[in-house]
């Protein structure tokens, strides 16, 4: 199944897609206000009658969407985790994945937009398959770790390239207010059996600029779930942003960022399709 995360009339909620309708659950499961708190509870098991009986409540088109999980305790996003993007870069592959952290202040919704800071004219696109934890656990094998995936969302890693490289530390590029994508919403793991299947594709202004399928990770998924497990527990509603392929703006000839007016796409085949348009800060 689908869930979303959005508001509507002044009131957030979550809930689970079906056609082109949301059935809540904010109203409907107890002691679990938000997703990332239906996920620490019992997981799905509890929503699986509702999803089967219960009628839709609002539809799609009258909702603003937000962040798949609003409230996560960790943003683990993954660096250089693509060969061509290792290549376009100009780096070597590490023996070890490349980790920083996002905050949930700079992420928004599908729909909602993206904001090009008034500090800097290289905000760049970065399309990336996230992954969501469901079953909290410490030092995970890889064996087991995709039990502990709740499900799969579209990401955009929006960086802002010269302040990414004011230092060897990522985070300024990568925590601006509102530069990075979120959603639409998330497939669970049954519908997605196998992660490393997937093809996911960026679009500007309809022009794919990105074009990559999931085996190519250069650490799959189970081995940074087992990873970074290791270095501290993850808990459900936790997000792991993959890593992005090559064909990122800033490495292209003459460089291509996102601009006021612009639209990006990030689809994923079995997921869909983050759409976001961009504003310049005022």
């Amino acid at each position: 199944m689908k869930l979303v995360s959005y508001s509507w009339k002044g009131r957030s909620g979550y809930g689970i897609v079906k056609e082109d309708a949301i059935i809540d659950l904010a109203s409907r499961v107890d002691d679990a206000p938000t997703l990332k708190a239906l996920l620490a509870t019992d997981g799905l098991d509890p929503i699986t009658t509702v999803a089967e009986y219960a009628s839709p409540d609002v539809r799609l088109s009258d909702v603003s969407f937000e962040p798949v999980i609003t409230d996560p305790g960790k943003i683990i996003c993954v660096g250089l985790n693509y060969h061509d993007h290792v290549a376009e870069t100009g780096r070597s592959v590490t023996a070890h994945p490349t980790l920083f952290t996002r905050y949930p202040e700079s992420q928004i919704g599908h729909g909602e937009p993206l904001v090009k800071p008034r500090e800097s004219d290289k905000f760049d696109y970065e399309g990336e398959l996230a992954v969501i934890i469901g079953k909290a656990g410490r030092r995970i094998a890889e064996a087991d770790a995709l039990s502990h995936v709740a499900g799969y969302s579209c990401y955009n890693d929006g960086s802002i390239r010269d302040w990414q490289g004011h230092t060897s530390q990522f985070f300024p590029g990568k925590n601006f207010v509102a530069t990075g994508g979120f959603g639409p919403w998330m497939v669970t793991a049954d519908e997605i059996p196998d992660p490393a299947a997937l093809t996911l594709t960026t679009r500007l202004n309809g022009t794919v600029m990105q074009q990559a399928t999931t085996d190519l990770l250069i650490t799959p998924i189970p081995a940074l779930i087992s990873y970074i497990s290791t270095v501290l527990p993850l808990e459900p509603g936790d997000v792991i942003v993959t890593g992005t392929p090559g064909g990122v703006g800033f490495k292209r000839q003459p460089p291509v960022y996102m601009k006021d007016g612009d639209v990006v796409e990030v689809e994923i085949s079995g997921v869909g399709t983050l759409r976001n348009p961009v504003v310049a800060e005022a």
